[in-house]
């Protein structure tokens, strides 16, 4: 696969047992990128191979002055140089391709998984975990799938080099077949230690990230109440760990590098020393004694990769480890295995649990007490179930008649959307933002309006470069950070009101607004989703007040239902809620009630 293919058309099911057998899987998948990859490198290294034996044969050619075969060893130097060119190049970049096709899999990988959990990915994983795999972790993967290759093209040019050297000059080939396992096995009794404090720096370098990644989120927050310090000494503090375990991880591969300079080096005095006794005693030729120095020499630079190759599956394990941790999560099922299929459009959406019917078409806002109760709701009534609940344990959530679980993923969320009280808004331009998969019928300009976005606009082309006309192209910073709470509200709204789903929940739409816009934006969403099924769940009065029909949650289960007004008048439960009334205030409420009550039937 050529880089210019990518993104892969289908990434596959991840081995993800653990991090070696999802590091195996990765290089399986890219085996034909393996095997031109080793053909290149063997071209390349053992053209390296072959050039202290050419040198021999032309210091042999000089010694017998033999012009003919002199000639024939600069014809061969030529063509190893060509060979070792050749290869050095293709070698690069096959290795470069393979290394950005094996990263390219694992995002993909991440991005499907991370579509397939929603918000149920940040519950059972650390976000500053994930943002560590899919970043630094995937390029760290890469390095080790790219690297098989090369540390196996360079093994076999040693071990040609070995055996080559054993044929041309046993006596001295004895000492160089003794002495290469020695060199590439002397630091194996290190790397357990060195993968040990690498491990340490992967997991230290992960809370950091993550501390950075919540201070960064909650920066407003911050400054309110004056924690930027504190927040700040904490992240300064978690980075001079990062930083001293990498120094202690440092120091451990200094000292294998160190190991693999210092043994190579006693190497090549061990055979200039011995094989000059040789020459003295006329047992090997001077030319021999040449050619076997350079292939000695030469060989330190295949040799280079057994450390380097240690070194990446040291780095890599970890983070495969990791990797393979997020893509085994599953999103909890309740349905058969077979998958139903999708119910006729305009039915009610019902959930068992609470007993809480929306009817096809209509407008119903849902009142619970309890904000985290509210949550829950809304990840339950698009097919989220809590990953605390077992399927057995939790009804599912019936659209027309058919189970949200026993649909296929993306048939369910095209059938119900559910806007988290939170949105996020991703980096690009507000075309960009609102160009998602929907139904067409709504136009960008008409869900803009609905959700009362006209300041949002003239904010964006005011930030935006000269230029920038229209505030379609106006770009949008990361998490929408350079707007206000209630203008990423309001443009997360609009983002949902274009996608026109056949069922659109709602958690705290307007909770960001002052009452005015709110009012507004709940006119603009009943306006807009007119015969369609619209479930929000708020205790606002102004929302409250437009919807068709109005739901009191209490205690997990439907305990009233009717309009705004007509609960507001006979339900105390539903009153408290809305109005905030405390509960000295219900009690004096309910006297009240029953004096005049009194009064009347006296």
């Amino acid at each position: 696969m050529q880089i210019s293919d990518l993104p892969h058309p289908d990434p596959g099911v991840p081995d993800a047992r653990s991090g070696p057998r999802f590091l195996l899987w990765l290089g399986r998948n890219q085996l034909g990128g393996q095997v031109r990859c080793l053909c290149w490198g063997l071209l390349h290294f053992c053209g390296i191979a072959g050039l202290p034996f050419a040198v021999g044969m032309g210091v042999e050619a000089v010694v017998h002055r033999d012009g003919t075969r002199l000639l024939l060893v600069g014809a061969l130097l030529v063509l190893i140089g060509i060979g070792i060119a050749l290869g050095d190049t293709m070698l690069h970049r096959t290795a470069v391709t393979n290394w950005i096709t094996a990263a390219a899999r694992v995002q993909q990988l991440l991005a499907r998984k991370t579509a397939e959990l929603g918000s149920a990915l940040t519950r059972r994983v650390a976000a500053g975990e994930v943002v560590a795999v899919s970043t630094g972790d995937v390029e760290k993967i890469g390095w080790f799938v790219e690297a098989v290759s090369r540390f196996l093209a360079a093994a076999f040019a040693v071990v040609v080099i070995c055996v080559g050297l054993l044929l041309y000059a046993p006596a001295l080939g004895v000492v160089v077949a003794i002495g290469v396992p020695a060199l590439a096995l002397a630091v194996l009794p290190l790397l357990p230690l060195a993968t040990k404090r690498a491990d340490i720096q992967r997991e230290k370098a992960g809370r950091a990230t993550e501390l950075a990644s919540d201070t960064v989120a909650g920066l407003r927050v911050l400054r309110g109440i004056g924690g930027e310090e504190l927040f700040l000494s904490r992240y300064r503090e978690a980075s001079q760990e990062v930083r001293r375990a990498a120094v202690r991880s440092a120091r451990m591969w200094a000292l294998i590098s160190a190991i693999q300079v210092l043994l190579p080096g006693i190497l090549l005095i061990t055979v200039a020393w011995y094989g000059a006794t040789l020459v003295l005693d006329g047992r090997i030729a001077v030319g021999e004694l040449v050619a076997v120095f350079s292939a000695v020499a030469t060989m330190m630079y295949p040799l280079r990769h057994f450390e380097e190759i240690a070194m990446a599956y040291s780095f890599s394990r970890p983070s495969a480890k990791r990797a393979a941790r997020v893509l085994s999560l599953v999103r909890t099922e309740g349905g058969p295995a077979e998958q139903a299929e999708a119910p006729q459009p305009g039915g009610d959406l019902y959930d068992p649990q609470t007993g809480l019917l929306a009817p096809a078409g209509l407008f119903t806002a849902v009142v619970c007490g309890d904000p985290d109760l509210a949550g829950r709701l809304a990840e339950r009534l698009g097919g989220h179930p809590a990953e605390d609940e077992e399927p057995a344990d939790r009804p599912s959530v019936l659209l027309g008649g058919v189970a949200l679980d026993d649909l296929a993923l993306d048939t369910a969320r095209t059938l119900v959307l559910v806007q988290d009280k939170d949105p996020v808004l991703l980096s690009g331009t507000l075309r960009e933002l609102l160009d998602v998969p929907a139904s067409r019928t709504v136009e960008a300009r008409s869900a803009l309006a609905a959700a009362q976005c006209g300041d949002v606009l003239d904010a964006l082309l005011q930030s935006a470069p000269d230029g920038v006309t229209d505030p379609m192209d106006a770009r949008i910073t990361e998490r929408g950070r350079s707007l206000s709470g209630g203008q990423r509200q309001r443009l997360a709204l609009a983002r949902s009101l274009v996608t026109d789903p056949e069922v659109l929940v709602l958690d705290e739409p307007t909770s960001a607004v002052d009452s005015h816009t709110e009012a507004r934006i709940a006119e603009g969403i009943a306006g807009l989703r007119a015969g369609r099924t619209t479930v929000v769940l708020a205790s606002s009065p102004l929302l409250l007040d437009r919807a068709d029909r109005v739901v009191l949650v209490h205690d997990g289960t439907v305990a009233a239902v009717g309009t705004h007004r007509e609960l507001l008048r006979d339900e105390p439960r539903y009153r408290a809620v809305v109005t905030r009334e405390t509960d000295e205030e219900q009690r004096l409420a309910q006297l009240e009630d029953a004096l005049t009550e009194i009064e009347e039937s006296a």
